[in-house]
């Protein structure tokens, strides 16, 4: 721990923040810092641009209840939590002043309503008992699942729940919507292992899913799983002062995880379909929310699912755990399709977060708003570019109009405006603004060195910034700040006074993802790193890897100053499946060739194709493997120890907010 460094600051600065320790100090006895006056008075004013007065959403997230999780938790085997709501229990009352009023709100939507929804008669969901719900179709003989969840466990508890409350029903269909791991990785908790083996369960997914579902997080997955940390609150205690929601959901579940092949895949064309007596028409939409996915509808039910297409907020058009720039067009564009193809006959929608909107009229107004939410960013963005503003000044310019913003679902719990409009800039003009000045920037630490020097030096630098904290400018004090904490990192007084301006600003965030953002940065600041133990993914997953995109994790994790000056040439064969590999270090770089062997290999190896994917996939050692007899190596065994050295090993435990 670091020794607590008090700071003579004038009493009018102490006044004006409002808090129990002086800012640029570690919080007394650990406990985090209450709200600055500016703060309080920015969340006040904020309560009065919004119609709080509108209680219509809390109807309908209250609509057709039908039964609790018990204790609002969930337990693995071994009794350790898997997830639980009994902590949010504090969102019952009025706004902290530490929590924006707009996201204390969508909390208490999505935190205090949990358990079995009926939808219609024969639709049903499971809600927050994840990040994401668990919907459930009544079908001739028996349950079809929409979304598993992420964790086995959470979704085997949702599916009891429907079981007790509605009758014992097996499952007979599954549906992913798409490709990301909270839609499908709890799927071992509604379908037995013998059921996922044998096929004899359908599971119906978008076409690409497999791919994408496994390759989002391969190649940038440990940079990406950190973020992912930041952003959904991991690090937080829950609390006013701490996690109060993600905007789309609740946290997600830390259970047990897989993935299971779909046996249909829905063609970019789209499709028609009879499951288990009940007939859905397909869309399929990717490249969107998410690289594979689709919408459909229920005819039978007049119930449109919407997939995370369209939810109760602002989706991340750009999402900052890090992921490809996703398309708003194209988004709005399926949104529009839908409308036209079933917006006559919608009753109701009902998506993978979130809760329904019941009626044609409402059900087509909400549509209609999220279509124009996406493309007013889109083309807005592009006007604005045309004339000649920078991504950032476009960000910064960029406001929705009233008939959109003063909708509670289109605001941004999840993603925001501002960064929606740099996503959009991003991606058709890419980082480069146009300005040669920002061509070949210094390296983020030389150039803080830098700025403190031109900056007056570090007490010139603190003394304004103690001035600027205490008259609430936390985005200007972030800014400045975070050149000295770069330039001089054990400066604590330095990190404790951005620490501060991160989490004003953070109980300013009326995005729940900005929010924890915030708040994570300023516990790395005071604490340091939470060092978290590398998690390996299951076996199961990684055993279907595609062998190409194995390949390509591995060359990404290949480091070329020592590949730079070697030449290795390895043979594989797979003995289950009769395929032949050939991998090839050479110039620093990895290739991996299918159907294809060298005629001079440096080794040879011989093994099954599962445990070629553990292997490479750094479940299993080589050692291992030779020692039981799955691994066969001839030629020069050194060889393979070589082209193992080559590799990195990468530290999920690196610092965000500084050098």
């Amino acid at each position: 721990m670091r020794a607590l460094l008090l700071l003579s600051l004038l009493p009018v600065f102490l006044l004006a923040c409002g808090t129990e320790t002086e800012p640029g100090t570690r919080p007394l006895n650990g406990e985090i810092k209450p709200a600055s006056r500016a703060t309080i008075a920015h969340n006040q004013s904020f309560a009065k641009q919004l119609p709080f007065g509108d209680r219509a959403d809390f109807q309908l997230a209250r609509r057709g209840f039908m039964a609790a999780i018990p204790d609002a938790q969930v337990n693995d085997a071994e009794g350790r939590e898997v997830y639980g709501l009994a902590r949010m229990q504090f969102l019952q009352g009025e706004p902290a002043d530490t929590v924006n009023p707009s996201l204390w709100r969508q909390a208490q939507l999505n935190a205090l309503n949990q358990g079995l929804y009926k939808v219609v008669d024969g639709i049903y969901q499971i809600r927050s008992l994840d990040l994401a719900n668990m919907s459930l179709i009544e079908g001739k003989n028996g349950w079809i699942v929409i979304d598993p969840l992420t964790s086995a466990e959470t979704a085997a508890a949702g599916l009891a729940l429907a079981n007790r409350v509605l009758g014992e029903r097996p499952v007979t269909a599954v549906i992913f919507t798409h490709s990301h791991a909270d839609h499908f990785a709890g799927v071992t908790g509604v379908l037995s292992g013998e059921q996922l083996e044998s096929g004899s369960v359908d599971i119906i997914a978008p076409q690409g899913f497999t791919e994408e579902a496994i390759s989002e997080n391969v190649r940038s997955g440990n940079v990406m799983q950190r973020r992912a940390l930041y952003q959904f609150g991991d690090l937080l205690p829950w609390g006013e002062k701490g996690f109060v929601s993600s905007g789309l959901g609740n946290r997600v579940s830390a259970g047990e995880r897989g993935i299971a092949r779909p046996t249909i895949l829905i063609p970019e064309s789209g499709a028609e379909l009879e499951v288990d007596g009940v007939e859905m028409v397909f869309i399929n939409t990717p490249g969107a929310e998410a690289p594979a996915e689709m919408v459909f509808f229920f005819p039978q039910f007049k119930a449109l699912c919407m997939s995370e297409i369209a939810s109760h907020t602002l989706h991340n058009i750009y999402t900052l755990r890090g992921a490809k720039t996703r398309d708003a067009l194209a988004w709005s564009r399926y949104i529009e399709h839908a409308l036209e193809r079933f917006g006559g006959q919608t009753e109701v929608v009902f998506s993978s977060h979130h809760w329904p909107t019941w009626g044609n009229d409402e059900a087509v107004d909400y549509l209609a708003g999220q279509r124009d939410l996406y493309k007013y960013i889109h083309d807005q963005t592009l006007r604005l570019a045309n004339h000649g503003h920078d991504m950032v000044e476009i960000a910064e310019r960029l406001e929705l109009p009233d008939s959109l913003s003063r909708a509670w679902a289109n605001r941004g719990y999840y993603g925001t405006v501002n960064v929606g409009a740099k996503a959009v800039y991003n991606h058709y003009l890419g980082y480069f603004d146009g300005n040669p000045a920002n061509l070949h920037p210094l390296p983020q630490r030389e150039a803080a060195r830098r700025y403190v020097e031109y900056m007056g030096g570090r007490d010139a630098i603190m003394a304004l910034a103690q001035r600027d904290f205490a008259g609430g400018d936390y985005r200007w004090v972030a800014t400045v700040l975070k050149h000295l904490v770069f330039a001089e990192p054990g400066d604590e007084q330095a990190r404790y006074l951005l620490a501060d301006s991160f989490e004003q600003l953070g109980y300013q965030a009326e995005s729940g993802i900005w929010r924890n953002f915030y708040l994570s940065g300023a516990r790395e600041l005071r604490q340091g790193v939470d060092v978290r133990e590398a998690v390996l993914p299951p076996e199961e997953i990684v055993a279907q890897v595609p062998l190409q995109l194995l390949f390509d994790a591995m060359a990404v994790r290949l480091n070329g100053e020592k590949a730079a000056n070697t030449e290795i040439f390895l043979n594989i064969d797979m003995t289950d499946s009769g395929q032949k590999y050939l991998l090839v270090v050479q110039n620093g770089v990895l290739h991996g060739y299918p159907n294809r062997h060298s005629d001079a290999p440096s080794a040879s190896l011989a093994l099954s194709s599962r445990d070629l994917r553990l292997m490479f996939g750094g479940l299993v050692g080589a050692p291992a493997l030779i020692a039981k007899g799955r691994l066969k190596v001839s030629g020069n065994p050194l060889a393979l120890v070589k082209f193992g050295r080559l590799f990195d090993q990468f530290d999920p435990n690196f610092n965000l907010v500084t050098p």
